[in-house]
């Protein structure tokens, strides 16, 4: 399995960004697909995933309301959409691919290089 990470950048406080992760090499049925994030100084953590056949979502707390994670299955795609960006969001954000709790746990078995995403008040 392979991910492939991309659409960070540099956005105002308040602003939005929207992240792909287009996976391929295999079969994602059984798999969830998320995000993790790691800022600087800090542990991973843990931002949203989504079931690949089911569609189920989960999120942080501290995304909730803030963040949607969304997939295309034709595109073997997931999308996380990121508006009310502010400056705790900074981070660098890794798509993963796993069982539901593997990803949730930031244990997953496959990752995606990561993708910058700066924010500035």
């Amino acid at each position: 399995v392979q991910l492939q990470a991309s659409g960070g950048g540099l956005v105002q406080s308040g602003g939005s960004l929207r992240l792909s992760c287009a996976a391929s090499g295999g079969t994602f049925s059984r798999y969830a697909l998320g995000w993790i994030r790691q800022a600087p100084g800090k542990e991973r953590e843990f931002v949203a995933l989504i079931g690949w056949s089911t569609g189920a979502t989960y999120y942080a707390d501290s995304v909730k309301g803030r963040f949607t994670i969304s997939r295309d299955n034709a595109k073997n795609t997931v999308y996380l959409q990121m508006n009310s960006l502010n400056v705790e969001d900074t981070a660098v954000y890794y798509c993963a691919a796993d069982s539901f709790g593997m990803v949730r746990a930031g244990n997953a078995a496959y990752w995606g290089q990561g993708t910058q995403v700066t924010v500035s008040s």
